[in-house]
């Protein structure tokens, strides 16, 4: 059966995306506080990152959404850390997305250029913040993925995957 409204197609073929565990010297991690905009009570926070333009590797599209969300000109990444295949619903449409979570430790965090936010980030940002790892485990909001905690006490303490893991929804 055919679906009834747009939004009751699903997607099938994943959108690849492209996210930074960002940390500064003090082994905070910047997080996206992001809600639905046609659901205002649900909310979450997210590392920066979006989706791989056509003809754009991994990397370059990492570079380029914490740039575009963030301000953060990165240099270079880190390591490939993990691959997290995520289904959900955003804007009452269903999504498919596998994301690659690499890792930056940029000398210097301060926002250097400006951001560039989608209308869609605009409407469902609610704010950046850096974030500890108790900040972390003290929160109640929902966090992506929720096992974030754990992964980045395992980060800040020297415990890197040796091949990127993958980070269960």
């Amino acid at each position: 059966m055919p679906p009834t409204s747009p939004a009751d197609t699903r997607v099938e073929t994943p959108r690849i995306g492209a996210r930074v565990l960002l940390l500064d010297s003090r082994d905070r991690v910047l997080l996206i506080h992001a809600r639905d905009p046609d659901q205002p009570d649900h909310h979450w926070w997210e590392l920066p990152g979006g989706g791989v333009d056509p003809d754009e590797t991994l990397e370059d599209a990492a570079i380029r959404e914490v740039a575009e969300e963030t301000g953060i000109q990165l240099d270079t990444l880190g390591p490939r850390l993990w691959i997290r295949e995520s289904r959900f619903r955003y804007r009452n449409h269903h999504h498919h997305r596998i994301d690659h979570v690499f890792l930056a430790r940029p000398p210097h965090t301060d926002p250097t250029v400006t951001t560039r936010p989608s209308d869609n980030e605009k409407l469902g940002l609610i704010e950046r913040r850096w974030l500890t790892p108790d900040d972390l485990d003290a929160s109640s909001d929902k966090l992506l993925p929720p096992s974030l905690p754990a992964f980045l006490r395992d980060i800040v303490n020297g415990h890197l995957p040796a091949e990127p893991i993958s980070m269960p929804d």
